[in-house]
């Protein structure tokens, strides 16, 4: 975490707020997990099937309270906070299992749902009393917003001069050159108006936008430049980076007044979403898109790891004194996890594992050293394929069986949404150090498909989602808080 990232405010506020939140749950206690994800890694998905397969008693044979028949059961409850939106979980599951089945939309902003698990405790004394309850409050967020927090031990100089040099690296020519150009065209000493204002922002955010389209990550912040909500064309988020001036910089100026509003966009934005939600959290699970980073190359992985540095370093890590939790909450356990396991052969699936526990690597050191256990897994909260093989050339290839969707390019052909294909993914290498040693690109065929078209039902009707390795991240999240 950057060094004095709130105020004495702040932590007062934070402090009241987990004050609150610990005589609220005096008699049932309460878990925040905190969900967020780094372009498209499908965190919708993941609350979706998180809810729904303990809504439902999913097929969960790694979840430890479920397969010991400890798991009671679950139910949907009222937030306690009715001024933050309530993740849709109905409407996404419905876009699921509807008769056309589709990804549901992706959230752009905060939300959070709480879910009641009622289970039996496997401690004696515990379970003297029968069943026990905890409230799970699950707090969603995009991880656009996430990738700010360094933002708060950032002046605007230092701040200009890490955003400058990201887009002056030769690979970043094609998306940043307009911007650039702009830049160099524009007196920063001038006097300040709102159009030059505007017209920098928009070069700059159109720069943030078509990197995230290429797979970087690192380049995004401001995060709320790409997702602003509520905040869309206000001063907060009419700002860009500027070269330091030679002759200093000029009150009144351009320059002054696109600093001004970048402290803004940290007091008025980023501070608040740390201090009202990402501090107040207990656990915590990072949704990584790790195989469109490793199909767009070298610079892509490398990227994505600096990116992942950034995450660990942005949380309250370590155990919490259970004495001082009523007022301190710490992050004892982060998951993070390579999404989209579905879309290789299951043979690559330690691979991927690996490859995703050497990019977090470095910053997991100090996490543990904090005092928080980070673990790195692949999975697929919904599964959207099935598995096979071909013969090709006297050889079998292991393939994955799903449908593209409608538009997808390979090989030359475009798929219609309807026609379903064998593909051979490709190879995940033996050794992850070897994407970093000799920079070798991974060649992966790869494609998004639809949902599952036809999902089984339980005994009492639900539809079962198909998954991998789900519950062992439930397991990993929940599975202690359930003993």
């Amino acid at each position: 975490m950057p060094q004095n990232p709130t105020t004495i405010v702040d932590e007062l506020g934070i402090a009241l707020s987990n004050f609150a939140d610990a005589a609220t749950g005096a008699f049932t206690p309460t878990l925040r997990l905190g969900v967020t994800g780094l372009s498209r890694a499908g965190k919708t998905i993941f609350i979706t099937a998180l809810v729904h397969n303990l809504l439902a008693g999913g097929r969960l044979p790694g979840f430890a309270p479920l397969a010991e028949g400890r798991f009671i059961g679950a139910r949907l409850a009222e937030y306690p906070d009715a001024t933050i939106p309530r993740f849709a979980y109905e409407q996404h599951l419905e876009a699921l299992s509807g008769k056309t089945p589709t990804w549901p939309e992706s959230t752009r902003r905060v939300s959070q749902l709480r879910i009641v698990l009622k289970y039996q405790s496997k401690n004696w004394y515990s379970g003297l009393r029968g069943p026990t309850t905890l409230n799970l409050d699950i707090v969603d967020y995009p991880g656009e917003w996430l990738l700010d927090l360094p933002l708060l031990g950032l002046s605007f100089a230092e701040w200009s001069a890490e955003a400058l040099e990201r887009a002056r690296r030769p690979g970043s020519g094609k998306e940043a050159g307009p911007f650039l150009k702009l830049l160099d065209d524009i007196d920063p000493n001038k006097d300040a108006n709102d159009p030059d204002a505007e017209r920098l922002a928009a070069a700059f955010t159109e720069y943030l936008r078509r990197s995230r389209e290429h797979g970087a990550l690192s380049t995004l912040p401001p995060g709320r430049f790409l997702l602003p909500g509520d905040l869309e064309g206000s001063p907060a988020l009419t700002f860009a980076p500027l070269p330091p001036s030679p002759r200093g910089m000029r009150h009144g100026s351009l320059h002054a007044m696109l600093e001004n509003r970048y402290e803004a966009y940290k007091d008025r934005v980023v501070r608040p979403f740390f201090r009202d939600h990402f501090a107040r959290l207990d656990r915590q699970i990072v949704l990584v898109d790790t195989l469109r980073a490793l199909n767009a190359g070298p610079a892509a992985v490398a990227d994505l790891e600096t990116a992942l540095t950034a995450v660990l370093g942005c949380f309250r890590q370590g155990e919490t004194n259970p004495l001082l939790r009523p007022f301190v909450r710490k992050i004892d356990r982060i998951l993070f996890a390579a999404t989209k396991a579905d879309h290789v052969h299951h043979t690559s699936h330690d691979r991927l594992e690996a490859i995703l526990n050497r990019l977090v690597a470095n910053a997991g050191k100090r996490a543990r050293f904090a005092g928080a256990d980070v673990k790195p897994i692949a999975l697929a909260g919904i599964r959207a394929t099935r598995e096979g093989s071909i013969v090709e050339d006297g050889e079998t290839l292991p393939t994955i069986i799903g449908t593209p969707i409608a538009g997808e390019q390979l090989d030359g052909v475009t798929y219609d949404g309807k026609t379903e294909i064998a593909l051979f993914p490709g190879d995940l290498p033996e050794r992850p150090d070897s994407l970093f040693e000799d920079g070798a690109p991974v060649s992966l065929n790869f494609l998004r498909f639809t949902p599952p078209q036809k999902l089984d039902r339980n005994a009492n009707g639900d539809v079962v989602l198909p998954h991998i390795r789900f519950d062992r991240a439930l397991d990993y999240l929940l599975g202690d808080w359930l003993a």
